[in-house]
């Protein structure tokens, strides 16, 4: 047991990077996904619909840390090891494309039926009007839950630590394993978790009042 110091801060704020590189290949990946499962959540195919449908309530419905062990674990079962920043980035994505396709999917369904039907009157076609129509609106309401969803996805990967990714909660467990002072390590990494994420709020705060008194004009 030693004294909680000036290197293990700094290996802790080093650690910020990984949590961060992590949660931009989660939204980036979920962001692709998310726009998939929301396009088929909204389509006029019923196959597609109801496949959208089961995996929303597949990764909405089981825990993040579930998900997790089974990506990382179940694959090492079945002669796959991977890597746990692999694993965690694969899990994260599905479980971001579930929760950001549902938003995206509400926000295109809050596009009045109007704008899809004088579309339609000028002879576009399906992938004109989600593009030029539909999707530019729907993206305008989707800002501010999506900002949210990604404050909770940064908290959301200090989960991969239970799979060894050193990220800034693994960092923060094992500082304390060498110092036995919890209160100043887990007290550091919370401040972090907090300059990481409240701007974010903040951002997403603004966003929300922007388009309330837009929608009240």
């Amino acid at each position: 047991m030693r004294e909680f110091s000036s290197t293990d801060i700094l290996f802790i704020v080093t650690a910020v990077r990984w949590t961060l590189i992590l949660s931009a290949i989660a939204f980036a990946g979920g962001a692709i996904g998310g726009l998939l499962v929301a396009l088929s959540r909204t389509a006029r195919n019923p196959v597609l619909r109801q496949a959208a449908t089961g995996f929303i309530r597949v990764f909405q419905g089981t825990p993040l840390l579930m998900q997790l062990f089974l990506v990382y674990f179940g694959l090492a079962v079945v002669g796959l090891p991977i890597d746990p920043l692999l694993a965690a980035a694969v899990a994260l994505t599905l479980h971001a494309s579930a929760y950001l396709g549902e938003i995206w999917r509400g926000a295109i369904e809050a596009v009045p039926a109007g704008q899809n039907e004088a579309a339609t009157a000028l002879a576009l076609g399906y992938r004109d009007r989600m593009r030029h129509v539909i999707l530019p609106q729907a993206m305008r309401i989707a800002t501010a839950p999506t900002v949210g969803f990604l404050v909770q996805l940064i908290k959301g990967t200090s989960l991969a630590s239970i799979i060894g990714f050193t990220e800034l909660t693994r960092a923060g467990q094992i500082i304390n394993n060498a110092t036995f002072q919890p209160f100043l390590v887990f007290g550091t990494v919370a401040a972090l978790y907090f300059v990481l994420c409240w701007p974010l709020s903040l951002l997403a705060r603004h966003m929300e009042t922007r388009m309330r008194r837009a929608l009240t004009r």
